[in-house]
């Protein structure tokens, strides 16, 4: 678990992975090579993450947002998408990571439903870290299918008028994954992108300047490290009454 092991590292950590396209066009290169490079970005946060000891690492795939841009940029992320499914399998297994999905499958295309089906259940029994890969997810829609699904059961006894927050939250995609402790920004941007509006509600959030393509272990140790450093009060008042 390396130097971080023990008291004080974020359970649940989602990063939001953005500055793709500016590392391509810093570069002189096409969105979609700046998109390759985030996925080695990923890899190696991955495997930090494992080493670190964290339990839940959420990555910000694709948003239901993201359809807006143009059907090849849409069709190269599906494809990296894929590759990562299919490519991380050995990695997956020699780490025991376990895969999950947020967000709406039904929405995505067919071929690629089916292939993160496939890994979160050729991997449901590894009892490392679970990656949650927030792949055509977006807050708001989890909520309205949290409510749909909340609908759909009857709510709880008492009906919809008297649901309270924990059956909502039992309606959510992962209901039994901890709340994240952590959220990452890359990239500079200090808004949070319609993502885990639910679960982040108290989550400590750490923006970085750096672009995504750019980021190592290091920067996800430096975020970590100002997380231990900070005091969560969860809307209540520090032990010294400040």
């Amino acid at each position: 678990m390396g130097a971080f092991s023990g008291r004080g590292i974020p359970r649940h950590v989602g990063i939001i992975m953005d500055g793709n396209g500016r590392w391509a066009k810093r570069h002189g290169m096409a969105r979609t090579q700046g998109h390759l490079e985030g996925l080695k970005a990923a890899k190696r946060i991955v495997k930090a993450a494992s080493d670190m000891g964290i339990g839940y690492l959420t990555l910000y795939v694709f948003s239901t947002e993201n359809w807006k841009r143009t059907a090849a940029e849409v069709g190269f992320i599906m494809g990296l998408v894929r590759q990562y499914l299919r490519g991380e399998m050995d990695f997956c297994r020699e780490n025991h990571i376990r895969v999950r999905h947020a967000g709406d499958a039904a929405g995505l295309p067919e071929d690629i439903a089916a292939e993160i089906a496939e890994t979160v259940e050729d991997t449901k029994e590894f009892g490392g870290m679970q990656v949650i890969l927030a792949l055509n997810y977006g807050g708001r829609d989890e909520l309205v299918r949290a409510v749909r699904r909340l609908v759909a059961k009857g709510a709880a006894d008492g009906g919809l008028l008297n649901a309270a927050e924990e059956d909502i939250a039992a309606c959510l995609d992962n209901p039994d994954i901890p709340d994240p402790d952590l959220i990452i920004r890359s990239a500079g941007e200090y808004r949070m992108s319609n993502f885990l509006l639910w679960e982040g509600a108290y989550a400590e959030l750490y923006v970085s300047a750096k672009l995504w393509p750019e980021w190592t272990d290091a920067d996800l140790a430096a975020a970590v490290g100002e997380y231990r450093n900070r005091d969560r009060r969860y809307g209540g008042i520090a032990a010294n009454g400040e």
